[in-house]
């Protein structure tokens, strides 16, 4: 079972891995910086609000 290129689904080569050729593999780089893929975002991320003191 050989592995497939993300970009295209060629198999991999050794040198390019998990690419197939430098193309794809500069494809995807390009795709990164111009922020075509995003990471989700967690709500968890946000400071907890904080409680007034009633005492």
């Amino acid at each position: 079972m050989s592995a497939k290129c993300p970009i295209c689904s060629r198999p991999t080569e050794a040198d390019y891995r998990p690419f197939c050729s430098r193309r794809c593999a500069d494809l995807d780089l390009q795709r990164w910086l111009v922020g075509a893929y995003t990471l989700p975002a967690s709500d968890d991320d946000e400071a907890p609000a904080q409680d007034s003191d009633e005492d």
